[in-house]
């Protein structure tokens, strides 16, 4: 069987603005002659066909029937003369297209004789249904019983006879049917043999029977040599058709297959044991194992070892150990069950040559709960990553934490439970001095917020301190550690003896105590971690208990981290101040956009109340046109001050999302888009890998002029995308006529090409090709002008990536997202542009390829995350890296080629 022969390729007929074709093929069996009897009542029977000795003149006319209506005029095939047998071999035009097909359409098929002048008689009619019983557009050829002397209708006139007993034409179609869709094992000799011998049943079939059987051809739809089945389908049309789950295949149950083999455990056992690991310490692999273990080593981490595999890296592990790209293929073959294979597997880890950045990430994937390992892999992070790597994989390093040993996460964190009431207290000593006039700012407009909004919504922060004091259970001895009374005086030695066992739990390096303790010395780290954190904390609709224990692990993780932020050094104190009072600005800014969302009237109207609640702070109990200085969540380095209310606005879109434009305290100005009713966690994924894509490029001396514009999700319902200054391409195209022409009037000069200033064509030409690789990687669907956006400076970037991984509304889209009308901006197919372009593909694809397993865990960390396009995948696939795959098969398929 071929390796795609499970795959079942469709396309739906409603998408399908293609004319139908049918081809008139041959007529066989006996037509009876007239007798002296009818000769002598109907003299012209003797010039008609009927009388010939040869073939007479036949012609055959098709229609399209629908409920027993007539849905076309009939078409006729063209005269052709016959000698021995009737054989037309025409393809015939119907004036219908498959988009224009109901699901119960037949095509109807009468054959005709001509019987005198401006007369013909018809000889027979035969009928059959353009879809099968599943909704399936009929291909190939097929044989129709042709009714005797009558035209041809639905009703009357079955094609498709079922007659057990006598008619075994329509079994042996049937049965080679399933021998063209891959459902029968294909044998070359055998299959030959077979087929002619049911062409020979079929000949004995049509001669003994006293019918005539008409055969016709479907075509068949291809495209890159595959062949795709039409399924019918209207838009709007919600009925379901019944079809088979399973094969015909009958499943036979075997008790002992999920059982264990005793004898490969055995072999497995006596394998690893620890008498021979002193042989294997010497043990040297030949020039052919040597060959298979570097392939083995080069497989994607999403490829799984088979066992014999498994087996070779253990027996040479001694003499893989000083290949860093080796362990994770030697971790993934360890038995952790079996103690005495665990403890040489981690014996061995200390020893093995430390692994780069992406094999560390892999590390911490699903698919290695050992915590050993885990710790180890967050030493490496430790040690190698810096704060600004951090960044780029802190999406998915708070997505690993569901993948710790939970159990091991709450006693790590037992031990801070005693500042639970220095959470809210807003600090002590120090702090509380440093911070008296941020606190005051904060009691100010919380008060105010509490007088006047009292019947808003609950806010994030008060439902999170409520979901906290339920979930967190106290250990009998909190008591003992609870937080002494200020007026104590011994207050401050206490202190002061539980921050060192604070700091003793951060450097046990789980991977909580890591991001903690590196976000307390990272303002920007803290930010995204805080906000990353809090989504993942947020409450949803619970289906599993193992989602509740996540949910609540989630909650200590961040408990621990504020008490980690406010009893840390003055700038962590800081740090956790800013927090606080961002969360305070996204609860009034969401309670506010909520208010204009539920303002009737028009846009225009909603526009107006949006730039009256910011410019009145009595009315949105919030004082939004001027604040104390405040990091911005989507952007911490930059401070803001207030929102300009006179330059918001909502965009034409279904949830009008709000345009911002915040006052930064350094002067100018950040342009902001503040969503609120859109889930961003799959454009901030998106963009993250965009943003690891530049930075890998850019370290390849490869600056393709990319534009990661910032996102944060604040929630699984709003969030903030950053604004770039741009048109659209489909825009630019309406006003202008084409690329070439909005650069020239924005960019003009006498020398460049085109008319064009150099600069502002290069970067448009890097960035085309950055971006047409990157979607192509990525399999970015939905790709159209008016998510395409370019700068006056020549940038060309994406938005709204709703389709991911494949994933794509349209059938059959192009794998490269490459217009007409960008290559025109390029001067044309066949412009040094267009050749610098390729050029520019070309690298820029065999660099990112060399970062694949980087890229390749970053999504595998991400298969458990809410992001909807990898939970639909998930949710259809079985495997765990099953929504990788897209991806993954564009990525390494031809990693060879490099070496």
């Amino acid at each position: 069987m071929e390796p795609d022969s499970e795959k079942f390729w469709y396309v739906h007929s409603c998408d399908l603005d293609v004319g139908i074709q049918v081809k008139i093929g041959t007529l066989d069996g006996r037509r009876e002659k007239p007798n002296y009897e009818d000769l002598l009542k109907d003299p012209l029977l003797k010039h008609s066909g009927l009388h010939q000795a040869s073939c007479s003149d036949l012609y055959v006319t098709c229609q399209v029937y629908s409920d027993g209506r007539e849905l076309t005029l009939p078409v006729r095939t063209s005269y052709k003369s016959f000698s021995t047998r009737w054989n037309w071999n025409e393809w015939l035009t119907l004036p219908l297209k498959f988009s224009d097909l109901p699901r119960n359409a037949v095509l109807a098929l009468t054959i005709y004789d001509c019987y005198g002048p401006r007369r013909s008689e018809p000889i027979g009619g035969t009928t059959i249904s353009f879809f099968g019983k599943h909704a399936v557009f009929r291909q190939g050829l097929h044989d129709l019983r042709v009714w005797p002397n009558c035209v041809a209708h639905p009703e009357h006139t079955p094609g498709k006879v079922q007659d057990p007993g006598k008619d075994q034409m329509q079994r042996l179609a049937k049965l080679a049917k399933k021998h063209r869709n891959g459902q029968m094992m294909k044998v070359d000799w055998l299959d030959r043999l077979t087929f002619r011998e049911i062409e020979l049943i079929n000949e004995n079939e049509k001669r003994s029977s006293n019918s005539m059987y008409l055969m016709v051809e479907f075509p068949r739809v291809e495209h890159e040599g595959v062949i795709y089945s039409v399924v019918w389908w209207e838009r709007g049309d919600q009925n379901e058709y019944e079809h088979h789950t399973s094969g015909n295949i009958v499943r036979i149950p075997d008790p002992e297959i999920a059982l264990e083999n005793l004898q490969e455990a055995k072999h497995h056992r006596l394998a690893r044991s620890l008498r021979s690991g002193v042989t294997d310490k010497d043990l040297k692999p030949n020039l052919s194992i040597r060959d298979t273990l570097h392939v083995i080593i080069e497989y994607p981490p999403t490829k799984q070892l088979t066992s014999d595999e498994q087996d070779m890296v253990w027996k040479y592990r001694f003499y893989l150990s000083n290949q860093k790209k080796a362990l994770t293929k030697f971790l993934k073959g360890v038995n952790w069950k079996l103690s005495g294979e665990a403890k040489q597997a981690i014996e061995l880890l200390g020893k093995w040559a430390p692994p780069d950045v992406d094999d560390a990430l892999e590390l911490l994937g699903p698919g290695f709960t050992q915590p050993e390992v885990r710790r180890y892999a967050v030493e490496r992070l430790s040690l190698v990553a810096s704060d600004e790597d951090l960044l780029l994989y802190l999406l998915q390093l708070v997505q690993a934490l569901k993948y710790e040993a939970l159990d091991s996460v709450d006693m790590s964190l037992c031990d801070v439970s005693h500042y639970s009431s220095s959470d809210t207290s807003g600090g002590t000593g120090q702090a509380e001095d440093t911070t008296s006039e941020h606190s005051a700012q904060q009691d100010k407009m919380g008060s105010s917020a509490g007088s006047t909004g009292a019947n808003l919504t609950r806010s994030t922060s008060s439902s999170l301190e409520e979901s906290e004091a339920a979930t967190i259970q106290r250990s009998p001895s909190s008591s003992l550690l609870a937080e002494p009374d200020s007026s104590d005086p011994s207050a401050a030695a206490t202190d002061s003896v539980l921050l060192p066992e604070l700091a003793e739990v951060e450097t046990e390096l789980d991977l909580a105590s890591f991001l903690i303790q590196r976000a307390c010395r990272n303002p920007t780290l803290a930010n995204y971690l805080y906000w990353y954190l809090l989504v993942e904390c947020e409450d949803q609709e619970v289906g599993l208990k193992h989602d509740a224990k996540v949910r609540e692990m989630y909650l200590w993780v961040l408990r621990r981290f504020k008490l980690a932020l406010q009893q840390g050094s003055r700038e962590a104190r800081l740090t956790r101040m800013s927090l606080t009072r961002q969360h305070h600005f996204m609860d009034q800014l969401v309670s506010l956009v909520k208010t204009v969302s539920k303002e009737s009237g028009n846009r225009m109207k909603r526009i107006e109340k949006l730039q009256g609640l910011l410019a009145d702070p009595e009315n949105a109990n919030y004082n939004f046109a001027t604040f104390d200085q405040l990091a911005l969540p989507l952007d911490p380095e930059i401070q803001v001050t207030g929102i300009i209310p006179e330059r918001a606005t909502l965009f034409k879109s279904a949830l009008e999302p709000c345009r911002l434009t915040f006052k930064a305290a350094m002067g100018g100005e950040y342009v902001a888009i503040f969503k609120h009713g859109d889930d961003l966690r799959q454009d901030q994924l998106i963009i993250q890998i965009i943003t690891l894509m530049d930075r890998l490029l850019r370290r390849e001396n490869l600056d393709l002029r990319l534009t990661p514009y910032k996102v944060l999700a604040t929630s699984s319902k709003h969030g903030f995308v950053q604004f770039i200054e741009s048109h659209a391409v489909a825009d630019v195209l309406r006003t202008e006529g084409g690329i070439q022409n909005f650069f020239r009037r924005h960019a003009p000069s006498e020398t460049g090409p085109y008319g064009i200033a150099p600069e502002v064509m290069d970067t448009y030409i890097r960035s085309c090709a950055g971006y047409c690789v990157i979607t192509y990687l990525l399999g970015i669907g939905d790709r159209h002008l008016d998510n395409l956006l370019l700068t006056r400076n020549g940038n060309l970037f994406h938005i709204d990536f709703g389709y991911i991984l494949g994933r794509d509304p349209k059938p059959l889209p192009p794998p490269m997202k490459l217009s007409r009308e960008m290559v025109e901006g390029m001067g044309g197919a066949h412009s040094e542009f267009h050749l610098e372009f390729r050029k520019l593909c070309y690298t820029a694809f065999h660099q990112l390829r060399r970062h694949s397993n980087l890229i390749l865990n970053l999504f595998s960390l991400m298969v458990d995350a809410n992001v909807p396009d990898i939970a639909l995948t998930q949710h259809h696939q079985a495997e765990h890296n099953s929504c990788v795959a897209p991806c993954s098969c564009k990525m390494v398929w031809t990693q060879a080629s490099d070496e």
